[in-house]
């Protein structure tokens, strides 16, 4: 075994060295562990286990303001729980579905995949949970503290996971585990002192993994609040600071320049949505040469490509509209933050009915302009829109169009576009950069629990720094 370097958040490097004897786990995902470790399946190590007793029948009206808490997917955490969306059942209710219960120390495992999280996850349930139970594809699992501790294995079930599911994992769209399975895991055992070494060790270590990302996060939406600013300041009030200003008579723009005119987007432009031809008509797809587009892509300021198309019967028989490049496409659906997002198209292409187009319809408007203007009435754009649709927030092409913008000349359109986009140019650069950063950190984070938890390093002299 060769030494493991550890590279801390401020540049310097701590070696950790391997353990002095090893030997075979007789597992194939884990290979070698320390020779005085042992290798048992968590279900050997387990008092009691059970899982959730209701899947899709429980509705959101069995749940209450207070009462038994309910752990589900999304609290179980990559070994930390996360305390989100708490929701709670009648104590009545709640004996009448079984003994389920989680208690403060209980090791929660996922027995779902979801959202780039590993199916086979685990967390220790904090003592504050108290009374709660698990929903389905939840499991819990009371150890006997005696041989293993719940902090330990948490940290081993998470570390080896991917690894697990890679093997025993069922589903073909969201990867599936069930209790039999996660009690059959094998956990690698070293000694209780050992074990509380390891856990203490990596407890310290990704505290300071974890505050150096919640630093950098921070810094990312201070860059964002920059950038959002800058826009909005740029496409409400111009680049000369010294403009005799008016009032503009629409809200949230507030002041503007005194020779800007504000108008309704409808003079301007050309306002549509598209439409989602039926799936299981094999000629509107099949060779298709049309770009179709739909909000997944709206995240990419400017489209410059399509992962799906249409053919020309699609576009004959579906009334999806020729929208040209140098379009602004908006995403007029979506309760998440996709709704009120604008892209600048470079492609000629047709959308689904989750985007609207608006097309500059004169010379006058400035399609790089219109997309900045867009960007700043983003949170105003939402909150008008709240509420409309028939069963959820959503955008209409009519109000779109009602919608009143304030423009400069078109020369004046153009330099500001040029001016926003060298700025914001920068502060993009530099939030991909800190996300680089916050990927390498969790990449770290994940090394050092799995080679701390399978005895490919020894922390046992580790001392706190």
């Amino acid at each position: 075994m060769t030494e493991v370097t550890e590279h801390s958040g401020d540049g310097r490097q701590r070696g950790f060295r391997p353990y002095p004897e090893y030997t075979d786990s007789g597992v194939e995902w884990l290979g070698e562990i320390p020779a005085h470790w042992q290798s048992l399946a968590l279900g050997h190590l387990t008092i009691s286990r059970c899982d959730g007793p209701f899947g899709s029948g429980l509705k959101s009206e069995h749940y209450t303001e207070s009462g038994v808490r309910v752990v589900r997917l999304h609290n179980i955490g990559w070994a930390e729980f996360t305390d989100l969306d708490a929701a709670y059942l009648d104590d009545a209710y709640a004996r009448r579905l079984g003994d389920h219960s989680v208690k403060g120390g209980d090791v929660l495992i996922a027995g779902l995949g979801e959202d780039g999280h590993p199916v086979g996850r685990a967390c220790v349930a904090p003592v504050e949970i108290e009374p709660a139970m698990v929903k389905a594809d939840c499991f819990r699992f009371r150890l006997a503290r005696e041989r293993i501790l719940p902090r330990y294995a948490a940290f081993q079930l998470s570390a080896t996971a991917a690894a697990v599911a890679g093997r025993y994992a069922t589903g073909a769209t969201r990867t599936r585990m069930n209790l039999a399975t996660s009690a059959s895991r094998k956990i690698t055992l070293p000694p209780m002192k050992e074990q509380e070494a390891i856990a203490a060790f990596l407890d310290r270590e990704t505290e300071k993994i974890d505050a150096l990302v919640t630093r950098k996060e921070r810094l990312i939406e201070l860059l964002q609040e920059k950038r959002a600013a800058l826009i909005t300041r740029a496409v409400t009030r111009g680049l000369d600071p010294n403009v005799p200003m008016k009032d503009s008579g629409v809200e949230w723009l507030g002041e503007i320049p005194a020779h800007w005119e504000v108008k309704k987007l409808s003079y301007l432009t050309n306002i549509g949505n598209g439409s989602t031809p039926n799936r299981n008509e094999l000629r509107y797809w099949v060779d298709g040469s049309h770009p179709w587009l739909t909000s997944a892509k709206i995240n990419e300021r400017i489209i410059a490509t399509a992962d799906q198309f249409v053919t020309d019967v699609a576009l004959r028989e579906c009334h999806l509209p020729r929208v040209p490049a140098g379009s602004i496409l908006i995403a007029i659906t979506e309760e998440g933050q996709t709704r009120g997002r604008v892209a600048l198209l470079s492609i000629d292409s047709t959308i689904s009915q989750h985007l609207a187009y608006v097309t500059p319809g004169c010379p006058e408007v400035n399609a790089g302009f219109l997309v900045r203007l867009f960007e700043a009435s983003y949170e105003w754009l939402r909150d008008e829109s709240s509420g409309s649709g028939s069963t959820r927030a959503a955008l209409t092409c009519e109000f779109l169009g009602s919608v009143r913008l304030a423009f400069p000349t078109e020369a004046e359109q153009r330099a500001i576009a040029a001016f926003l986009d060298r700025k914001t140019f920068k502060i993009e650069v530099l939030i991909a950069e800190i996300r680089q950063a916050i990927g390498y950190l969790n990449e770290f984070r994940t090394a050092l629990i799995s080679a701390a938890v399978t005895g490919k390093i020894d922390v046992r002299e580790a001392t706190p720094r």
